[in-house]
């Protein structure tokens, strides 16, 4: 995982201080930049993007590149016990 900031191009997220407290904001989408971004961040047919909050205040949505790190098949786990073992 990179630690570089990817923001979503064609994605604009406007927080609404004056509606309802139900209404956190309003999510606007430029098409044609969205979907050339979705097309080319895309992981198994999904794209995840999370609201994020400047210090200046303003939002924007940067692309989640968070991954999980690969599951050990059981025979992994059961070579590295064997390697601990001192006998």
């Amino acid at each position: 995982m990179s630690n570089e900031t990817i923001f979503a191009d064609g994605f604009i997220f406007k927080r609404k201080e004056n509606a309802p407290e139900f209404v956190v904001g309003s999510q606007s989408i430029k098409v044609e930049e969205a979907i050339a971004f979705l097309q080319a961040n895309q992981k198994n047919g999904w794209v995840n993007l999370d609201i994020k909050q400047s210090k200046g205040g303003k939002y924007y949505c940067q692309l989640d590149t968070w991954q999980p790190k690969p599951k050990k098949d059981v025979m992994e786990i059961i070579n590295e016990k064997d390697e601990e073992v001192p006998f």
